[in-house]
């Protein structure tokens, strides 16, 4: 049993002159009469003093006693069993990256939330906590309806490394587990802005603070021949030092004995970032770090190898003389793709004759026509980036099924079908196209949408807040481990998985066998800008009963019964005596 306002219990004062009165009696004087007839109504007054004698109503003052002990327990909020324990407080934590910047006395936003959530749980007299945290994906880290210990305990070890991200959603969610007219606690580390659209139950508890900061932006890695090409953007948010010292240490690869360490002045702008490229032969993984400052997580990165995966490349029979010719001087020179080297598995990229069972074919059927232009490119299509096709006498044939990509008045001369198989419908023995820069920059394109239906990570360095595309092969399953554990991924071919949570190192599996790897980098400039960052207490505009102090639950409506019941069981009696 406990009591939701003890205060309540002083109405059980009303026993005392309850009980008094009970025991307090009048002597009367005896009067001798000849009958009671005359009487029709007697009242014998009293005329001597009060004393006091055993009475003979024990009934009724029983019942005014139970009547009077209900009316204190409604008063005092009484609580039984499981009820009288359990006042459930919702709290919403920030999950993004710059709760982690540091202030000058050396707290991080996330300590002082954590104070703060403790005192706001003992202020509330909370025996139950929800801890949410929001991020683009948001998730419990306590309950729901956790032991208020076992919550603040979960929320000790949590750590805020999302990325930038509307909270709206988190907070949505976290007044539907409050429950109707229930207040919910947010802590944040900026004053909610004038488009945020805060719900009104929300109290809104920002204990950031403006300061200055030096963060990199993006970090990129390129492996190609055994050079390591890495290129670095630094940005100056705020006041600050118009120039920084970058260390990059890389470790020794496969084929050296020693690492290399570098220290890069990168001079600043005000606006805008720097960019920093820097080369190595033979390494390992590449370490970036700038001087620590507001946030250092932003400031450190850690770049693995990322060598480019040639594109296997097969030519099947049934090409022309001029065609193959044509393919094979690129595929000689070109860096992105293996010809005629043994390369594990079926090739990636099969070129064919007209209507063969090819993913690209090059040929025309008759009749045969050449044209010399206007030629009318797809706007969109990442097929034609950067082709031109001024000067270019093009012979093609029928039209080839698909998406137009490239036309010449009814004539198609590039389509592509719904699976991504593309035909070029081109006769090169009476055309110049592969004579012209054309012809270079569109198979180079052809390549490079290969590579990204290559089963893995198309990238292997993300930024936080980013998409994760991952391309996987039909007939298997494929899980991505990371640091929130593993999950499943569903899907065939070309996916766009929604942006991690946190920063890492995430593998892509298949059937239990490691397939690639990707780094997932602490950097978001908008979580690095700590300009807008600052403190208020936004108190929630609608407000349930736990403002009042019981908790947020329903006051018990039992006492008002028994009260009502002993008051008619009184009456009951008093009237038969």
């Amino acid at each position: 049993m406990s009591f939701g306002l003890p205060w309540g219990l002083l109405a059980l004062g009303a026993l005392v002159p309850l009980v008094a009165a009970y025991f307090l009696r009048r002597r009367q004087k005896p009067v001798v009469v000849s009958a009671l007839f005359l009487w029709r109504t007697p009242r014998p007054r009293a005329e001597g003093g009060p004393r006091w004698e055993r009475f003979t109503r024990e009934a009724s003052l029983l019942l005014e006693v139970l009547a009077v002990l209900a009316a204190a327990l409604y008063l005092a909020d009484v609580r039984l069993g499981e009820t009288a324990r359990r006042r459930h407080l919702v709290l919403v934590v920030d999950g993004s990256l710059s709760m982690s910047a540091r202030s000058p006395d050396g707290k991080t936003v996330l300590e002082r939330v954590r104070m703060e959530a403790a005192k706001r749980v003992e202020a509330e007299g909370a025996t139950h906590v929800t801890v949410l945290a929001s991020g683009v994906s948001p998730h419990v880290v306590a309950g729901p309806e956790a032991e208020a210990s076992r919550a603040l305990g979960a929320l000790e070890s949590f750590e805020s490394r999302g990325p930038d991200h509307d909270v709206v959603p988190s907070l949505l969610w976290a007044q539907e587990l409050a429950g109707p007219g229930k207040r919910v606690h947010f802590f944040t580390d900026a004053p909610p802005t004038e488009d945020t659209v805060v719900p009104p139950a929300v109290r809104w508890t920002a204990l950031g603070r403006s300061q200055g900061n030096v963060a990199l932006v993006s970090a990129q890695r390129r492996d190609e021949g055994g050079r390591a090409t890495v290129t670095l953007r630094v940005a100056r948010f705020g006041a600050g030092a118009s120039e920084v010292e970058a260390r990059v240490r890389a470790a020794p690869g496969p084929g050296a004995r020693e690492g290399t360490e570098r220290i890069e002045r990168v001079a600043l702008p005000e606006e805008g970032a720097a960019t920093v490229r820097l080369t190595f032969r033979e390494a390992g993984d590449v370490e970036v770090s700038l001087p620590d400052d507001a946030l250092p997580e932003d400031g450190r990165v850690r770049l693995p190898p990322s060598p480019v995966m040639p594109v296997a490349v097969g030519l099947t029979d049934g090409l022309s003389p001029a065609s193959r010719q044509a393919l094979e001087r690129f595929l000689a020179v070109s860096p992105d793709v293996a010809h005629g080297a043994p390369v594990a598995g079926a090739p990636v990229l099969s070129v064919g004759p007209a209507r063969a069972e090819a993913r690209v074919t090059l040929g025309a059927e008759a009749p045969l026509r050449t044209f010399v232009g206007p030629f009318f490119t797809e706007k969109g299509s990442t097929l034609m980036d950067d082709v031109q096709l001024a000067g270019v006498r093009w012979t093609a044939g029928a039209n080839p099924p698909g998406r137009p990509l490239v036309t010449a008045g009814e004539a198609v001369l590039v389509s592509e079908e719904e699976g991504g198989r593309l035909h070029l419908n081109v006769d090169l023995a009476r055309s110049n196209l592969q004579r012209t820069t054309a012809w270079p920059v569109l198979l180079g394109n052809v390549v490079r949408e290969a590579r990204r239906l290559r089963e893995g990570f198309p990238r292997h360095q993300l930024n936080l807040g980013e998409a994760l595309p991952v391309v996987t092969e039909a007939g298997a399953r494929y899980a991505l481990s990371g640091p929130a554990g593993k999950k499943p991924v569903f899907g065939a071919g070309a996916l766009s998985l929604p942006a991690p949570t946190s920063p890492g190192h995430y593998v892509l599996e298949r059937d239990g066998t490691e397939v690639d790897a990707l780094e997932v980098l602490a950097l978001d400039a908008r979580e690095s800008d700590l300009r807008g960052r600052g403190s208020a207490d936004v108190p929630a505009k609608e407000a349930g009963e736990d403002v009042a102090g019981n908790g947020g639950q329903e006051r018990a409506r039992w006492p008002l019964v028994l009260l009502l019941a002993a008051l008619l069981a009184d009456f009951y009696v008093t009237r038969k005596v």
